[in-house]
């Protein structure tokens, strides 16, 4: 099964799914033409929005790539706590000169349709964020020839995706940009998530398909050091966001190595669901107060982002980022992904110990 995964190419480098237009079929196609693996990000697209960029990917390149979906999500989120949540952003809207968004514009992402998609039109790979597809739509894909892959942020979850079917794990440390991929969204574990290395290390002990290791990896050393702790590849997202080819706001590349944002943190402001962005204004202000409540928070606070974005103004938008976001380098993807490949080599070579000890 390790070597399904590893066929898909020539190095171990994935290129993380970032929803929200970042992850275009341009950088997808990149990312592949050098050696890595590519992905399109399905969340917050429509299915004929994704069939659409899946046929322009296919334009690109020949080779394998990947497709991401979000799952669906339960019903748990307090309304009342959602609509206090809309009363202290009543602020936000009238600086920004828009509305508030629509909590209740859908809970399901359009999973089922995007799926179908999926199924009609086969991709070399597919992975899933925030839970676990069931076992026969796990089938459905690989009988279409489709590997598959599940984000998991605990060793339980890990052997909650083997047991599914899923062909592989991706091991999310609590480093991570973005969303935590966390299958239960619990308050109560706000912050309590583990560290790369560690998680890599005691899934590595739980289970026995492939394990693909991401959270805040920008070096080809850091590629090593994961795959010495028994992960087959790495997934980066924050070190492509910066390359020409991303499809992220220039005012969101820029903020990345900007002096002005010294750290990141996991909060709820933006979506409700625990995410971890660069501090700014909107999170200091309203990151506190956010409640459990994805995807309405998102829903929302979508206006106020979209229009924050186009005044420029970073302290309003969703700066997504991981720890390592000070490490970005603004590159082509391909030239990045040909970096961290020499950079993964000469750090196995000095592991071995073969290299020019000093």
């Amino acid at each position: 099964m390790s070597s399904a995964l590893t066929g898909l190419f020539r190095h171990p480098i994935v290129q993380a799914p970032m929803a929200g237009g970042v992850s275009v079929p341009r950088l997808a196609a990149a990312v592949s033409e050098a050696g890595g693996l590519g992905f399109l990000a399905a969340g917050y697209k429509t299915a004929d929005g994704l069939y659409q960029e899946i046929k322009q990917l296919r334009g690109l390149t020949s080779l394998p790539f990947g497709v991401n979906l979000f799952m669906p999500q339960p019903e748990y989120a307090d309304p009342a706590a959602v609509e206090v949540y809309a009363h202290q952003l009543a602020g936000e809207a009238t600086w920004y000169e828009t509305e508030l968004g629509d909590p209740d514009s859908g809970r399901d992402d359009g999973y089922d349709a995007k799926l179908a998609v999926l199924l009609d039109n086969p991709v070399p790979a597919a992975s899933f964020h925030f839970g676990i597809p069931s076992s026969e739509v796990l089938e459905s894909l690989r009988r279409a020839g489709t590997f598959t892959l599940v984000t998991a942020t605990t060793p339980e979850e890990a052997l909650a995706v083997q047991y599914a079917g899923a062909d592989a794990v991706i091991a999310q440390g609590v480093e991570a940009g973005g969303h935590q991929g966390t299958h239960r969204d619990l308050p109560e574990q706000d912050g309590s998530g583990l560290g790369l290395l560690s998680l890599v290390a005691q899934i590595r002990e739980t289970v026995t398909i492939p394990i693909v290791a991401a959270g805040g990896i920008m070096r080809g050393s850091q590629i090593a050091a994961v795959l010495a702790a028994g992960a087959s590849a790495a997934q980066l997202g924050t070190a492509f966001l910066a390359t020409h080819e991303s499809g992220a706001h220039d005012v969101h590349k820029q903020a990345l190595t900007n002096p002005l944002y010294v750290r990141t943190e996991l909060t709820r402001a933006f979506s409700g669901r625990p995410a971890r962005g660069l501090v700014n204004r909107f999170l200091r202000e309203h990151g506190p107060y956010a409640p459990a409540a994805y995807p309405e928070v998102h829903h929302l606070t979508a206006p106020l982002r979209k229009a924050a974005a186009k005044a420029k103004d970073p302290q309003g938008m969703a700066l997504w980022a991981g720890q390592g976001h000070r490490m970005a380098r603004e590159l082509p993807a391909g030239q990045l992904v040909e970096i961290l490949a020499a950079e993964l080599d000469a750090a196995r070579t000095a592991l071995s110990g073969t290299g020019d000890a000093r």
